[in-house]
């Protein structure tokens, strides 16, 4: 095991500890009601990310085979959480068994074997031409065009976009073969303590709102420190990544950047939809979706991006594949 990779977890849950003794200590000395409200989301939110942190050290730990079947699982539950929230037609329902139990697994399936070629294209072309064949079939045209849509930006962003991040562990990256889970980690670091910091910062200095009609609670304050913040703290972290220090701080401004953006834009839906949140499945955070919704337009800028600049070649499945299938 990297001894790398296991000093960046045990600071991860170093900060986590120092949060917690933070909120126990605030929880016995702030008075007012408003107050208590604030640190009860705060400690609320610190118990989720424990939760959280043990489960994806335990698959980094595990190996590719496990991150793998992690993502696949959060992809399932997040588009759930995005189908659920938007109205479906009983046309719909077999095509969303297709979605659901067929094309997911399957997708995955090819990360799983470093398919890169085909994962590259297997729902942006194939999916995304199945599903319109698919639900022609029932003859129902009531809502055809927007049920259509709903589910393949379901399948692109809750399923491809995300699978980008167990697909990093297959890149093999020039001079830093089996290194990989760190890369992975500085990603899901980046985006997540982006998020983290700017809902810090808003809640202590936070005062211009960026978007009031989309996101009332992201303020420009907040924003701008919440990411300067992260870009200097993953940009410490460049010795466990395959980047040089301003690459590194390049990445962690793209990550944060593009975290940021999507972030808005799965807020827009949530207001389109009339919803403060995805769901409720993880306490203080809102569901699934609400704590990947960074995730997802920021995990396909890195990976390509990493594949381009420091990648040997695209990821391969094995031989006995191809010898499978008679190639």
């Amino acid at each position: 095991m990297d001894s790398d990779l296991k000093f960046l977890l045990l600071l991860v849950g170093a900060l986590l500890l120092t949060a917690s003794l933070i909120g126990w200590i605030l929880s016995r000395r702030v008075r007012s009601e408003a107050g208590r409200v604030t640190v009860a989301n705060l400690n609320a939110r610190i118990r989720s990310w424990w939760v959280m942190v043990a489960v994806f050290s335990a698959s980094l730990l595990l190996g590719q085979a496990f991150t793998t079947v992690l993502f696949a699982l959060l992809s399932f539950l997040a588009m759930r959480e995005f189908i659920t929230l938007n109205p479906t037609e009983r046309a719909d329902h077999e095509v969303l068994f297709w979605a659901f139990f067929i094309i997911l697994p399957l997708h995955y399936l090819l990360v799983g074997l470093c398919w890169y070629g085909l994962f590259a294209i297997f729902i942006p072309v194939y999916a995304f031409v199945f599903i319109p064949f698919r639900r022609v079939l029932s003859g129902e045209t009531r809502g055809f065009l927007s049920s259509t849509a709903r589910i393949q930006w379901a399948l692109l962003v809750c399923v491809y976009a995300v699978s980008h991040i167990p697909m990093l562990l297959a890149l093999p990256l020039r001079g830093f073969e089996g290194q990989n889970a760190k890369l992975l980690f500085f990603f899901v670091l980046t985006a997540q303590l982006s998020d983290v910091l700017q809902y810090v910062w808003g809640k202590t200095c936070g005062r211009r709102p960026v978007a009031p009609l989309v996101s009332p609670h992201k303020t420009l304050e907040g924003t701008l420190g919440g990411i300067g913040t992260t870009v200097l703290i993953s940009t410490s972290l460049w010795w466990a990544t395959p980047f040089a220090p301003w690459q590194a701080a390049l990445m962690a401004l793209l990550i944060c950047l593009a975290g940021f953006f999507g972030g808005l834009v799965m807020s827009a839906i949530k207001r389109d939809l009339g919803a403060k949140d995805w769901g409720a499945s993880i306490a203080g955070h809102g569901g699934f979706m609400d704590r990947i919704d960074s995730l997802c337009f920021a995990a396909p800028l890195f990976f390509h991006l990493c594949s381009f600049y420091f990648a040997e070649s695209d990821p391969r499945p094995p031989d006995w594949v191809f010898s499978w299938l008679g190639r």
